[in-house]
């Protein structure tokens, strides 16, 4: 395939992930609800949870290590670090800054995206956009995101939904074939209260009252979200494939956003990607927003479900609402 912008390509993947696993049978002893019942509309069995003294751009940079050590690159390589959280350690500085400081990128330009689940779509077509205007050779993506610290524990129905991790990808200009070959953002507004945190910023700064009833925490109407991850994903994938001249026929595979296994299969289902193509994990680690990407692309390579010259389609969904896919070449 003949492409007419130089490409850009991810050259390596890290991933850290919390020792401690939180089973669905410790959820039951929470709140009311049940393995079978988590199970049957998630997927999900299990998640990882962050010590609660571990910090967001800790976790990133303990991934972001994984991978400038794979790509041999030294931090101080660096043009930009574009790092994509909904769970920031602090409203200001950004995040990226606080990693920027923990590698040592002493050369890089830092700052963070907020497109909730869609993260690092998002920010990786940042991030392919800045190398390819030749404003730098090598940028770090980062997705980090310690849910735990913004889910309320009370709430069975979206408690069972989340969990703590971070991914990272080293990315460079290619000089072959390899790299983004097609990618595809959106955005409404206007549904944003159907899956949102209502308090603690300065619409609703926090007070006494509204921190003892949780008005803090992640807060989702599940039905409604569900139906525009379905058919915003569907959407997503048809756009990114049109743009690169492909179909799922041509995909050798598909990591879509791990949060409802039953999400992923009707995405796999209308790019016409049969499932075992489609690499899925929600089972491990349930819904880690902007990280479940990156960790299972991190996954997928070091599985060796990617081989170079393969095509894979990425593609999520996440508040904002947002969505995002895009098509690589391996």
């Amino acid at each position: 395939m003949k492409h007419s912008k130089p490409l850009v390509k991810v050259v390596s993947t890290g991933a850290w992930l919390p020792e401690r696993v939180l089973t669905n049978a410790e959820l039951e002893r929470l709140v009311d609800t049940s393995d079978e019942w988590i199970r049957e509309r998630t997927g999900i069995r299990e998640r990882r949870i962050a010590e609660p003294h571990v910090t967001s751009a800790e976790m990133g940079a303990a991934a972001a290590r994984v991978a400038l050590e794979r790509a041999g690159t030294d931090p101080s390589e660096i043009d930009v670090i574009v790092l994509a959280t909904a769970t920031p350690d602090r409203p200001l500085p950004s995040t990226a800054c606080d990693l920027q400081a923990l590698i040592g990128a002493s050369n890089a330009a830092a700052f963070d995206v907020n497109a909730a689940c869609s993260g690092f779509l998002y920010a990786l077509t940042v991030a392919e956009g800045y190398l390819a205007a030749g404003r730098g050779d090598t940028a770090l993506v980062v997705c980090t995101e310690k849910m735990s610290a913004i889910t309320d524990w009370s709430d069975r129905t979206t408690c069972v939904l989340f969990g703590d991790g971070a991914g990272a990808a080293v990315v460079r200009r290619s000089e072959g074939d390899a790299g983004i070959v097609s990618s595809y953002m959106r955005s409404d507004g206007t549904l944003a209260e159907l899956l949102w945190r209502p308090a603690g910023g300065v619409r609703m700064p926090l007070t006494h009252e509204l921190l003892e009833s949780n008005a803090h925490m992640v807060k989702m109407a599940g039905r409604e979200v569900f139906k525009a991850a379905v058919r915003s994903m569907a959407d997503a994938a048809d756009q990114a494939l049109a743009s690169a001249g492909l179909t799922g026929a041509d995909i050798d595979l598909l990591i879509p956003h791990q949060a409802n296994y039953r999400i992923i299969e009707s995405t796999a289902r209308y790019a016409g990607i049969p499932m075992e193509k489609v690499f899925i994990n929600v089972d491990r680690y349930g819904n880690m927003s902007s990280a479940t990407l990156p960790v299972a692309l991190d996954e997928a390579v070091e599985a060796g479900r990617l081989k170079p010259g393969d095509w894979v389609l990425l593609v999520a969904f996440g508040a904002g609402f947002t969505w995002a896919s895009m098509v690589m070449r391996w």
